[in-house]
């Protein structure tokens, strides 16, 4: 929201030519000498399909304007030296081959751990000089942590000719915050990050990570796209992502296959009935329902109606607040607000207890529905959300 309560649409989020320059010029003056280059990678709304990724599901991401911003050269010493605009603090000086999973503490173990995931890979990094800057809200649930690690594996590929694709980088980003971080999370972030294209959302399997860009142009339909973020962010979400992933482990081997991927929805209500577990028994209903959701929503921007998306988000986050619970009440008040005051539909993305919902409405109609969520955020005692327009845009790419 700006001041006065309108929307803020994001355009001045991204990785434009005065944000670059001044990446490169803070990076001079912090190394002594321009960089090689600068790189930008983005931030991420998921439509739908949330906690169907570590599934083997399907989710349907878009990327944000909001992205990260590295200035990065090589160096050959075996010293890798990280700086960010947005965290109070020197520079960050670290041996390469010293790197281990949990030995780098705060923000710097994201871009530290795609170096150890690149050279445990094979490749030849050596080492680097790193500067970031990131418009990517923290703790919204819009992947800040991916970007990080994505803009600066792009840099590196690219910087040590490494070749690599697209889904590779993030499959590397990944594993430096599921093993170096020691964060569980699926791959959905890193590869809508990697991998985005501007105008489109990325249908992805990440089961084999093939994936289609999806036509997403909402305004030809008198229709927009908002963020609201709560900028709440609650302890309870301390470990309950780890948790329900060994919940929904549980219940695929309890099933006998290999992830809940494998699980009908025709066959559900059969399905339910061999667990025991109750709290099993939820997660598996809401990994099963939200991949058909991702499907019903394919099928209908396919069909050209994507005002009807808007019933299927409402559906989604009714299974997330009581199947999942991994709603808080910040995030319902935000939908139910949303919803009451017009919008064709809304519900929590990201990983919960906390951080944003996404809501659908007719595009007139935009200004109306943001402010009755930040009234109903004043009514309620709430620190005032902050609303935006989520423009889908471009993936990871050197901008300088």
């Amino acid at each position: 929201m700006t001041a006065s309560g309108g929307l803020t649409s994001g355009a001045g989020d991204g990785a434009g030519e005065a944000v670059v320059a001044g990446v490169a010029e803070e990076f001079r003056a912090l190394y002594g000498a321009r960089p090689e280059g600068v790189w930008a990678a983005p931030g991420r709304v998921n439509l739908i399909g949330e906690y169907t990724d570590f599934n083997d599901g399907f989710v349907l991401p878009l990327a944000l304007p909001h992205t990260a911003v590295a200035a990065v050269s090589r160096r050959a010493d075996g010293l890798l030296r990280l700086h960010s605009r947005d965290v109070p603090g020197g520079i960050v000086r670290l041996d390469v081959d010293a790197l281990r999973p949990g030995a780098v503490p705060g923000w710097a173990a994201y871009p530290a751990g795609v170096l150890w995931a690149l050279r445990e890979a094979g490749h030849p990094v050596r080492g680097a000089d790193v500067h970031l800057a990131s418009t990517v809200p923290t703790g919204a649930g819009l992947s800040s942590s991916a970007a990080l690690e994505v803009v600066l594996a792009a840099a590196l590929d690219e910087l040590y000719g490494l070749g690599l694709g697209r889904p590779d980088l993030a499959r590397l980003a990944q594993r430096a915050e599921n093993a170096f971080v020691g964060v569980p999370c699926g791959v959905m972030d890193q590869m809508a990050s990697a991998c985005a294209v501007a105008g489109h959302a990325l249908f992805l399997d990440t089961r084999d990570l093939s994936y289609r860009q999806v036509p997403f142009d909402l305004a030809a339909h008198g229709l927009a796209l908002l963020v609201a973020d709560t900028r709440v962010k609650h302890a309870l979400g301390d470990g309950a992502y780890a948790e329900r992933r060994a919940g929904c482990e549980a219940g695929a081997r309890a099933l006998g296959v290999r992830t809940l991927r494998d699980v009908p929805d025709v066959q559900l209500p059969e399905t339910l009935g061999r667990l025991s577990d109750e709290t099993v028994r939820r997660y598996v209903r809401h990994v099963v329902t939200d991949n058909e959701r991702v499907r019903r929503v394919m099928a209908l921007l396919d069909a050209g109606e994507p005002a009807s998306v808007g019933e299927v988000l409402v559906a989604g986050h009714a299974s997330l607040r009581d199947d999942l619970r991994v709603s808080c009440p910040e995030l319902d008040l935000a939908v139910a607000a949303a919803v009451g005051a017009g919008a064709l539909g809304a519900r929590m993305t990201g990983g919960g207890f906390g951080g944003s919902a996404v809501v659908l409405v007719a595009a007139d109609e935009a200004e109306k529905v943001a402010d009755a969520v930040r009234v109903a955020f004043a009514s309620a005692g709430y620190r005032e959300p902050r609303v935006f327009g989520a423009v889908p845009s471009a993936g990871a790419r050197r901008v300088g």
